[in-house]
């Protein structure tokens, strides 16, 4: 976009007025206030503020936005299968609304359940073909740079969040990626690992197949430190955040002295070669050790690789655990419901949990429940949720993402670089302060016109008048459910000035700046 966007009602935006400035930070500003004015995107009283990267030591996110509100969905997302479509894909789609339609609510959430019967292959030959080290083995992998290594995995992310047809899948995959959070910027290629031999591959398995695979995966080790972990001088990162982050939570019922005798217990499990597990009975404590109450015998170095069975027996007791059932529930509801789940609705996810042995599908069932989603608060889209909604709904042409992936430092999301082990926060909180950078995005994305990525705005001008093009941004963007006022608004502004491709991208980037547009 080579010129800036006024509001309707400024004189800048008449058909005579002359020619504006070209773009500079002013511009953008102004183009913000535009987006302001047309689409109010500020809600309640939203502070502008930027997002940035957290330091090295757990930061306090308490941002003062939305002081006691609540987004209340508009009545445009009356069904339930508007409300699951919202919160199971990064975007709607024309394709989206048709199979909702076809198979019903239960029909298609039982398709997205069952991810590996979606014929995602155009996705996969694109990534692979874009991103070759995505499938390499920790050895092909060593001598790759650490930027090349993520860009790969940050753009190949990226991707398939926002083209994918198994949407609730990329969805879980982005869940348990902050569960299970790994910063690539300390373990470097062996991230690419983890994300596809323990977030990819058991995304929609059982909790207790993802815990397994994170508690021996070589990434998981080097970032907490397991690995410098041995017998007399055990580290206790790893036995501390398995507690804390992975399980039972704060709350959930273990002490300091718990977490120093989980600490003994996994000496020895830690990683070879370029960075594989390993089980390692020589430096592993072999002596008598009592954790949540189930006390592990003493044992000794012939005992071998049957030392290994320790830590299992550790896991399958944290796994057992009710606190764990109450934790992950209440993180998949905020996930996929509410910031703010009830007591009755952790209670009843929980009680799924403990039945099926942690099955995630099952768990997911449950939180999507019809009339839960219905009554639902709206969620609001993190920078990498806004971004891959707005490559989704508009189809653009593509032989790269680099300045997409790009797009999500500048918006504060950049993927895989969290330094603590929380993972990015699913809080309305923090994020809802990253206004401007969001309308910049906005302007960014409708201007490009040329180079690796293209936004056609022809499908836009079907028609060639204001209504229709608004009719299909409507369509397009917002599943054909746009608030009256906003669509209001945007005919006003496309009719204010020469209806010609820059005027549309100037509309289609209100739209994505838009209020409406940033939540789900």
């Amino acid at each position: 976009m080579s010129t800036a966007i006024a509001p309707p009602e400024c004189p800048a935006a008449q058909a005579d007025a002359p020619p504006r400035e070209p773009h500079s930070r002013r511009a953008l500003f102004r183009m913000a206030a535009a987006a302001a004015a047309v689409a109010g995107i500020i809600p309640g009283r939203a502070r502008a503020q930027g997002i940035r990267k957290p330091p090295a030591t757990k930061p306090v996110h308490g941002y003062p936005v939305l002081p006691n509100e609540t987004p209340v969905a508009p009545v445009e997302w009356a069904t339930d299968t508007s409300r699951l479509l919202r919160r199971i894909t990064y975007g709607i789609t024309d394709a989206d609304v048709a199979a909702a339609r076809k198979y019903g609510f239960r029909g298609f959430m039982e398709r997205q359940l069952d991810h590996t019967h979606i014929d995602d292959s155009a996705v996969d030959a694109f990534v692979a073909a874009k991103y070759p080290l995505l499938s390499q083995t920790t050895t092909d992998l060593f001598s790759a740079t650490e930027s090349t290594v993520t860009a790969q995995l940050q753009q190949a992310t990226l991707y398939r969040a926002a083209f994918s047809n198994r949407q609730l899948y990329e969805r879980m995959v982005e869940f348990w990626s902050d569960h299970f959070n790994i910063s690539i910027s300390k373990v470097s290629y062996l991230k690419i690992v983890d994300d596809r031999d323990v977030i990819r591959r058991n995304a929609l398995t059982t909790f207790r197949q993802l815990l397994y695979a994170s508690a021996k995966s070589g990434a998981m080790m080097a970032y907490l430190d397991q690995n410098q972990s041995r017998s007399g001088a055990p580290n206790q990162n790893y036995a501390r955040e398995i507690m804390e982050l992975h399980t039972l939570g704060v709350d959930g019922g273990y002490t300091q002295a718990d977490v120093a005798e989980l600490s003994r217990v996994f000496t020895g499990w830690t990683i070879a070669g370029r960075g594989d597990f390993s089980f390692n009975p020589a430096i592993h404590d072999w002596g008598a050790k009592t954790v949540l109450g189930v006390r592990i015998p003493a044992g000794s170095v012939s005992l071998g690789a049957a030392g290994l069975k320790e830590g299992e027996l550790m896991l399958d007791t944290l796994l057992a655990h009710p606190s764990t059932a109450s934790f992950i529930s209440t993180k998949m509801l905020r996930w996929f419901l509410t910031y703010d789940p009830t007591p009755q609705q952790v209670s009843a996810v929980a009680a799924i949990y403990t039945s099926t042995g942690g099955n995630i599908k099952s768990m997911i069932r449950a939180v999507l429940d019809s009339a839960w989603l219905v009554s639902a608060p709206m969620k609001l889209k993190r920078p990498f949720h806004l971004v891959a909604s707005s490559m989704r709904t508009t189809t653009p042409t593509l032989t790269n993402v680099t300045a997409l992936n790009n797009q999500l430092f500048t918006t504060g999301q950049s993927l895989f670089v969290w330094d603590t082990p929380d993972g990015y926060p699913d809080k309305v909180e923090y994020w809802a302060g990253n206004i401007l950078p969001r309308w910049n995005f906005g302007a960014f994305y409708a201007a490009l016109a040329a180079g690796e990525t293209i936004v056609d705005v022809a499908p836009f001008m079907v028609g060639n008048t204001a209504d229709l093009t608004v009719s299909v941004i409507d369509k397009r963007l917002f599943g054909g459910e746009i608030a009256p006022a906003l669509r209001t608004s945007l005919a006003a502004y496309l009719k204010a000035g020469t209806y010609n491709a820059a005027r549309v991208r100037e509309t289609l980037a209100l739209a994505i700046g838009s209020n409406s547009f940033q939540w789900y």
